[in-house]
């Protein structure tokens, strides 16, 4: 009889509690978002059905004979790479959230304004079924729109490659079971070399963001203000020449435009609502950073532009042409 030594089992004990207990991580991390997702609105009164089908409302899955545009198509739920001019659905929910159902019968129904009056020409939706789309805009104010990548999965990801890594090393030292011994060393240069690739794409990430553009809190064009309008980037941009950073300019500036513009060529009067709000309300709009300097760099737009007379355009390109930098 073959005599295997205790500390082989208890290895072999050790890996099987590791696999089991990243396959319990992944399954709790699963089922804590689910219940994150039942705290809703289901708590006010709705039912889940009632969510579910202003859900497919706003898709247009519903009605079968629908036959302009769905909601969605305009008011989207990711985020894209290009200027959507439209409110997205987080916006709408943000907005009308808490609010009754009134007011917001009234703007999907009756709306001001030249360009929300144009798109919701023809469009036809009865009281009962605007309301479950009304529930699904709250649930998704609260619950928020669903990542399109999961961020625990690369953390899974790396926890499986460990546990590989981990089962290599003691089977090629300790264990020993295995006859071709080339198998767990091609495992473990596997698994190691991809943990590697994993923490050197993130380290490489972090204060480098090439073709950053994250969705702003309000939908600003610089080739609306710069281009068609004429604006020069100093006036918005007052501590360019005298400065550090070129500053951003404060909501009260905007107003000296907005206080009698208020709907958009483009963006109707949904953008420029979120301007007046935050004069009204004191708040200030919480612009998203998006360049980063590496700590050891130093950078002055006083002396680049005030004392080099350098033009803006030779460092951030014909930003006139631009709708997002």
């Amino acid at each position: 009889m073959r005599y295997r030594s205790p500390g082989k089992n208890k290895f072999a004990g050790w890996f099987l509690f590791i696999i089991v207990s990243v396959f319990i991580f992944s399954f709790q991390v699963q089922f804590n978002q689910a219940l994150a997702s039942d705290e809703s609105v289901v708590s006010s009164g709705h039912s889940k059905d009632d969510i579910k089908r202003g859900e497919r409302f706003f898709k247009g899955l519903l009605p079968f004979e629908r036959t302009g545009e769905s909601c969605v198509s305009c008011h989207t739920l990711t985020q894209s790479d290009t200027l959507n001019w439209n409110p997205s659905a987080m916006d709408i929910a943000m907005k009308y959230a808490g609010k009754d159902f009134a007011g917001f019968q009234a703007a999907v129904m009756q709306p001001s304004g030249v360009k929300m009056t144009a798109s919701h020409t023809g469009f036809n939706l009865g009281e009962e079924d605007l309301k479950t789309v009304k529930v699904y805009l709250d649930n998704l104010a609260q619950t928020g729109t669903n990542p399109a990548k999961p961020s625990f999965n690369n953390l899974i990801l790396f926890l499986f490659l460990g546990v590989l890594l981990t089962w290599a090393l003691i089977e090629l030292i300790f264990i020993r079971k295995i006859k071709w011994k080339i198998v767990p060393v091609i495992i473990f240069l596997g698994a190691f070399g991809w943990q590697a690739k994993m923490i050197s794409t993130d380290a490489i990430r972090l204060g480098r963001q090439q073709n950053y553009a994250p969705d702003q809190p309000v939908k600003f064009s610089h080739k609306v203000h710069v281009g068609d309008n004429g604006i020069d980037c100093k006036y918005c941009h007052t501590t360019v020449e005298q400065g550090k950073s070129a500053g951003i300019p404060a909501s009260n500036l905007c107003m000296n435009c907005h206080v009698i513009i208020r709907e958009g060529t483009n963006s109707g009067k949904f953008e420029i609502a979120k301007v007046v709000n935050a004069v009204d309300s004191g708040k200030p709009i919480e612009w998203v950073r998006i360049h980063n300097l590496p700590e050891h760099v130093f950078f002055s737009h006083a002396v680049h532009v005030g004392s080099g007379k350098i033009d803006c355009a030779t460092c951030h390109g014909p930003v006139e042409t631009m709708d997002i930098v």
